[in-house]
């Protein structure tokens, strides 16, 4: 009974021990790529490198068929064992740096001395036995027996506990909030999972293990469970320093990178082995049952995940703002992108055309620079001349009147309808069918259908049009919110001395755009330079002192490293990657004119005027993100001034 007893309790750790392993590793990568800039999210992700280093030894030892080799895995986890304790210490340093104490000193020299001692004990255990010596088995358990310094590291480890069990408790006092004090709680619970999970404890009682193995894997069993929950615990509450991301969006994604990784993972792990020990014992050994219950498992858990989690995560993380976020996910999943819009005024363009009996047609927009082609069917170019013609300034009697369709122009070899944003009936566009003759000969019912495709095509113009402003608010917001989250975020662990600090005040990107565009048109001198409101950013300021004080100069500075910035790398070429460049070198910094660079660069002078249009806002882009990068900066020195 003992034995059926223990031989269940030791597969169930080598699953386990798998498990964890691959929890570890996943968390490790999970915190190596989201806020890895983060002391603590530094601090853990050594921590659980030595617990993967751990875990990773116990699946290699429960698979290995010689002595030598488990030799050989027992002592590669004393790398992790001998640090573990600086990990701790140089954790609770950080955690404590984060909620507004840091070190005058003496934590960092407790930090030093822990690295220090952790190589003097991995040296010790790779090339004396003062604290682990020969190999032993005991049944199916493999572990080092202790030498005489062994209980002199318990002790050490034992004092490093205390010292960082004192910092956490620092640490949660200086929490500010409820939702930071009870993310604090969850960190302190899980904080001492990786040290049970790599500790050696068969070292510490090895006689009365041998005897009785079963209690060394009932306490084995219990501390792997508890130490995969407590390092999920720890991670999460360590996900959400050093991060501006609103509370929903890390748990959103730390929980999908559970149940994608290690979740799935283990349960397919844990599977395996079960599947193929039960094959073992009714005598089929190597069955391919394995292989099919390791492809079910898998896709039914994606399945699962795939249908449930979003369903989840609005009922557990969300909670009152789910109607926002509803929205949010409505807005997202329904956006006409450009690249549907076009894929819709094609069809409407194609029905068109097959209703008249035409090959060609094309929808044009009205855009800040003129008219604009939106999309083309059929193999005639509406606007094949050197500019774009201007329909809408033809003269009446070029005009024919219909019931339905109003005014139809007749231009080139197209019949033109305006597309109107009613109620305003401002026109936004016009849609184009080749001519079948000199005059519009539309039938009655032709007129009906045409008025109905044009109708169409004019409600997703004007869906369009309205989506463009919902964005342009949004990026009025994101500066804004991008702070209020940061300072959330700083104030739920540290102090609430930045609160009072004003919030950075960057203008809008619409400002910038036109004021970029004036500062250019006078780069070489002129009011809209020497007056522009740009020279108050305080990337400019910066500039001044490196230009003789001089903020003309300064600007002028500014505005050719954003114009730097977009170009490509390599040498200089006059290809469509280098436009928006060639566009900006040559038209603004040399100061030639519109004629010469349309003519250098084999476009017309209405094409260039579009392109010059997006270069400009690439360079008021490019001088707002400079802009928020000093923000930062300064927003960062002054929390390490205030350092103690």
């Amino acid at each position: 009974m003992v034995d059926s007893f223990n031989s269940i309790l030791i597969t169930l750790n080598q699953i386990l021990n798998a498990g964890n392993s691959i929890t570890a590793f996943s968390l490790l990568l999970y915190t190596l790529t989201f806020n890895i800039r983060e002391r603590v999210a530094q601090s853990l992700a050594l921590m659980l490198s030595c617990v993967t280093i751990v875990y990773f030894g116990d699946v290699f030892n429960s698979t290995s068929s010689s002595y030598a080799e488990m030799q050989i895995w027992l002592r590669i986890q004393w790398v992790a064992i001998a640090f573990i304790p600086a990990t701790y210490v140089q954790f609770s340093d950080a955690l404590l740096a984060a909620t507004g104490k840091p070190s005058r000193g003496r934590r960092r020299r407790v930090v030093l001395i822990s690295y220090l001692i952790g190589c003097l004990t991995l040296l010790s255990v790779g090339t004396r036995q003062d604290i682990a010596v020969g190999f032993r088995q005991v049944d199916s358990i493999v572990y080092l027996a202790p030498g005489p310094w062994f209980p002199v590291f318990t002790v050490f480890l034992i004092v490093i506990v205390a010292f960082v069990g004192v910092n956490l408790w620092r640490s949660y006092k200086r929490c500010l909030t409820r939702t930071s004090k009870r993310r604090m709680r969850y960190l302190m619970f899980g904080s001492f999972g990786p040290l049970l999970g790599s500790f050696p404890f068969m070292m510490v009682s090895q006689s009365t293990f041998a005897e009785h193995t079963w209690i060394l894997w009932v306490m084995v069993t219990l501390i792997n469970l508890a130490v995969a929950v407590q390092m999920v615990m720890i991670t999460y509450s360590v996900s959400y320093f050093g991060v501006s991301y609103p509370d929903r969006v890390v748990k959103s994604r730390l929980t999908q990178w559970i149940l994608r990784g290690p979740f799935v993972v283990s349960t397919v792990l844990a599977v395996t082995v079960i599947v193929n020990r039960i094959g073992v014992s009714l005598g089929y050994e190597n069955s391919r049952a394995v292989q099919f219950a390791m492809v079910v498992v898998l896709l039914l858990l994606q399945y699962v995940i795939t249908i449930v989690r979003p369903k989840i995560e609005r009922w557990f993380f969300y909670g009152r703002d789910r109607g926002d976020v509803d929205r949010l996910q409505l807005l997202e999943d329904h956006l006409l992108t450009t690249g549907d819009l076009r894929q819709f005024l094609e069809s409407v363009l194609n029905a068109g055309c097959d209703l008249l009996g035409v090959g060609s047609a094309f929808v044009a927009v009205v855009g800040p620079e003129g008219l604009e082609l939106e999309v083309a069917v059929g193999p005639e170019n509406p606007f094949r001349g050197t500019g774009e013609p201007s329909p809408l300034l033809m003269t009446q009697d070029e005009r024919h009147h219909f019931e339905h369709l109003g005014a139809v122009f007749l231009w080139d070899i197209y019949w033109l309808i305006p597309i109107d944003l009613l109620p305003s009936e401002d026109v936004i566009g016009l849609v184009g069918f080749q001519a079948r003759s000199v005059k519009p000969d539309f039938s009655n019912d032709e007129e009906v259908s045409i008025k109905a495709l044009v109708d169409r095509a004019a409600v997703a113009l004007a869906d369009r049009l309205l989506q463009r402003e919902v964005f342009s608010v949004v990026d009025r917001l994101v500066p804004e919110m991008e702070e209020i989250q940061r300072l959330r975020a700083e104030t739920s662990y540290g102090s609430a001395e930045s609160l009072v600090e004003p919030i950075a005040d960057l203008p809008s990107d619409k400002n910038v755009v036109e004021l970029v565009r004036d500062a250019l048109g006078h780069y070489w001198g002129g009011p809209r330079l020497t007056r522009s409101p740009l020279m108050g950013l305080r990337v400019v300021r910066r500039e001044v002192e490196d230009h003789d004080n001089n903020a003309v100069n300064a600007l002028r500075a500014i505005l050719r490293r954003a114009i730097e910035r977009i170009r490509p790398e390599g040498d200089r070429r006059f290809t469509a990657e280098w436009m928006l460049y060639n566009i900006l070198e040559m038209k603004f910094l040399q100061g030639r004119k519109v004629r010469d660079v349309a003519l250098r660069l084999a476009m017309s002078e209405a094409d260039l005027y579009r392109k010059q249009r997006i270069a400009i806002e690439e360079v008021a882009r490019g001088i707002t993100q400079m802009e928020r990068e000093i923000v930062v900066s300064e927003l960062s020195g002054e929390v390490d001034d205030n350092k103690e």
